[in-house]
């Protein structure tokens, strides 16, 4: 099992930044790929970004450029840049491991004037 809780989620103006944190516990070791998703209501969740264990990324096109993935032995990082209203969401930690995929809670970034 591995447990994920996501942090660094709040209120922002459109321009502004935020850093969102998972911390990955429990059985950890053999993590394939970390990812962060993020839900706004009425839409589907949609992945945002992915950083494997070899430490590739990859980004959806909406937030290239402004977004940066990173990890840091068992935490993962969400730098937003340049947040738009759009961004609103739930932004979910996801893990994969042994091909079982796990969720953390969410956390909430909200993107307004």
């Amino acid at each position: 099992q591995v447990q994920l809780v996501e942090s660094g989620g709040g209120l922002v103006q459109p321009g502004g930044s935020l850093r969102l944190s998972c911390v990955a516990s429990g059985s950890i070791a053999s993590i394939n790929n970390m990812q962060w998703y993020r839900q706004a209501p009425g839409k589907q969740r949609e992945l945002v970004a992915t950083i494997t264990s070899g430490g590739s990324t990859n980004y959806a096109d909406s937030v290239k450029g402004r977004f940066t993935i990173s990890n840091v032995k068992n935490m993962v990082y969400l730098e937003m840049n340049s947040l738009k209203p759009e961004d609103t969401a739930l932004y979910y930690c996801h893990a994969v491991r042994l091909r079982v995929g796990y969720w953390g809670q969410g956390t909430q970034v909200t993107v307004s004037s």
